[in-house]
């Protein structure tokens, strides 16, 4: 070895470790990871609600910690002089070697930038030492463990309820059912309705995927049924029956329908605990169940987020390179709190913290993210928007509208650097773009159709009542700080000055005293920080009359102490209330679990040889 070759192999030698001490912090992250997921079922076997919330709670902040470790233990290492440009590209061409065979090389990649981003500074770092886009692929990875991705039954062979009942039992729960052969036989027969399998191709089977998956208090079985050429998803969830149920399980209902299992993965419900050796699988698998839904929304609904974002990131970029459309302020009533502007032909908003707040809000940047940061690890119960959190993100400075600089200079200057041709925002939230409801509604009444406003505000009181049942109170409940979803569901996406249910203190008005009390522009009685006065909802709500005879009609209790009282009191005493991610009308317990004749096998088999 020459002496002038020397350093260069040192070079190497420290770019291989720092590449290897990288990925051990992702695995070390997974293994962790995992383990959570793992416990879902355990938590869900024992009926311990508050565990499992905790836990799912807990797993959201894991990635952050491995990556502070990760970037703790490379600074005690190394000097800064060895982090230069040469050893950087390096550190990352050993680090795809080291991916060839892993089993989750995307989220390894998403790790390495995160790490990267961390250390090196943002205008240091370039698109050769992070990974842009995916250096390894993660088609047909298979796994190591003895239970494939997913499982295939062949009806053909012994006949659907079978299949079905084979399906259930080998998730080999602990606690026992109420009556199975029963379930199984309701789930046999809404699917030969809705998918039309009593007339059985050749090829007819269902495809399951190995692990269930856990939320709230429940569990969901996650397949496809094939006949022909035709592909029908299905859900299956197991849920604790009722009293008579004797705390057993009950296949609560099976979902045929796309827009159902879309809505079960949507962006404003919690993530699922899944047990997944090779995600990019299961994704796969979700994704075929649902084309529309981007991959990066599955990758954040499987607790994954951080995926989420590496993916949407990239959705976005590519967006930009394909669009010629101007940023411009988002239409509706401007927020006194957050600046929110929009790309048109891109399907989400973009919400800043302004620098300061007009009265009467009294609130301050931290505490506004502070609230932000309660809707990331709580339950949204599919009434609260999923936001998207980035730093640094540097957009197209020409594509922004004069009006929407102007504002953003005016109201976030903190905020917003300048870099050649890129206007940089230091800080940013994006979510999913839904209409908002008061636009809703005045479009629907300026229209004249009543069924649209009522559908509106049914679920405008359906979704204030979820968001109770999870232990939150929305604070400001005007129509502007709620949206609607394509899917026609009323979500919550404002969340400056959002509480816990518990924290609230709900007051009668006291009446007055007297005549002067009576005629006081001011209140005659003290009100506390956390002090709530639920018929004063009325006020500020139910102006129109048409609005005011719908939701009295609907959720008149809204307005009442007691109604706010009794749910703080349920949840304060320990009670984890349902919220069912699905219509109630198609639940078995609706409806009569009469069982349905049984299906002949031979009947399956008698197709099958005829055809």
């Amino acid at each position: 070895m020459t002496q002038a070759s020397f350093p260069k192999l040192l070079s190497s030698r420290i770019a291989f470790d720092i590449a290897r001490t990288i990925l051990d912090g992702f695995d070390r992250h997974y293994a962790l990871f995992r383990h959570a997921s793992q416990m879902a079922r355990t938590h869900f076997e024992r009926g311990d609600w508050h565990t499992a919330q905790q836990a799912a709670r807990e797993r959201i902040g894991f990635y952050d910690t491995r990556v502070q470790e990760c970037v703790q233990a490379l600074e005690q290492a190394y000097a800064p002089a060895d982090l230069n440009d040469a050893t950087w590209r390096e550190v990352k061409l050993h680090y795809i070697g080291l991916l060839t065979h892993h089993k989750r090389p995307e989220l390894a990649e998403s790790f390495f930038n995160s790490v990267s981003c961390h250390i090196l500074h943002r205008s240091y770092y370039r698109n050769d030492f992070i990974f842009v886009r995916p250096a390894v692929s993660t088609e047909y990875i298979e796994t190591d463990e003895p239970a494939p991705t997913y499982r295939v039954y062949y009806p053909g062979v012994d006949g659907l309820r079978v299949a079905l009942r084979r399906i259930v039992t080998n998730f080999q729960l602990a606690p026992p059912f109420a009556d199975l052969e029963r379930d199984v036989a309701l789930v046999e027969a809404r699917m030969v309705e809705c998918f039309g399998l009593d007339k059985p191709e050749p090829n007819l089977q269902l495809q399951v995927l190995s692990s269930l998956f856990f939320r709230n208090k429940g569990a969901y079985i996650v397949g496809r049924a094939i006949n022909g050429a035709r592909e029908y998803p299905f859900v299956i969830p197991i849920l604790y029956g009722t009293d008579e149920s004797h705390g057993r399980l009950v296949l609560d209902t099976v979902l045929t329908d796309q827009e159902q299992v879309t809505i079960l993965f949507s962006f404003t419900r919690a993530y699922f605990m899944v047990d997944m050796e090779v995600p990019s699988a299961y994704v796969q698998f979700l994704c075929n169940l649902m084309p529309h839904k981007p991959r990066s929304e599955i990758y954040t609904v499987l607790g994954l987020q951080k995926q989420g974002k590496t993916l949407f990131y990239r959705d976005f970029l590519q967006h930009l390179k394909h669009s010629s459309d101007d940023f411009r302020i988002a239409p509706g009533i401007r927020g006194l709190v957050m600046l929110v502007f929009e790309l048109p032909s891109f399907p989400y908003v973009f919400k800043v913290i302004k620098d300061w707040y007009p009265p009467p809000k009294e609130t301050t940047r931290a505490q506004v993210e502070e609230k932000y940061l309660l809707v990331k690890y709580h339950d949204r119960v599919g009434r609260m928007a999923d936001t998207l959190e980035y730093s640094d993100v540097a957009f197209p400075l020409a594509r922004f509208s004069e009006a929407l600089l102007d504002e953003l200079k005016r109201d976030a200057p903190s905020l917003l650097a300048v870099e050649g041709d890129r206007l940089v925002i230091k800080h940013v939230y994006i979510e999913r773009r839904m209409t908002p409801l008061n636009l809703f509604l005045h479009d629907a009444d300026r229209a004249g159709d009543d069924a649209l406003l009522a559908h509106g505000m049914l679920e405008y009181g359906n979704a204030i009542r979820d968001l109770v049942a999870a232990n939150i109170f929305p604070g400001d409940m005007l129509y502007k700080n709620f949206g609607v979803t394509r899917h026609g569901r009323v979500v919550f996406y404002d969340y400056d000055e959002i509480e816990y249910l518990s924290d609230c203190n709900f007051r009668d008005i006291p009446p007055p005293r007297n005549e002067e009390d009576e005629m006081a522009a001011e209140p005659w009685y003290p009100i506390g920080r956390h002090d709530v006065f639920p018929e004063q909802f009325d006020r500020f709500l139910l102006a129109n009359p048409k609005i005011r005879e719908l939701f009295m009609r609907h959720h008149a209790a809204l307005l009442t102490r007691v109604w706010w009282q009794t749910h703080k009191e349920r949840i304060l005493a320990g009670e984890v209330e349902d919220v069912f991610p699905y219509p109630q009308h198609i639940r078995f317990c609706r409806q009569n679990r009469t069982i349905p004749a049984t299906s002949s096998p031979s009947y399956y088999l008698e197709t099958l040889h005829n055809e």
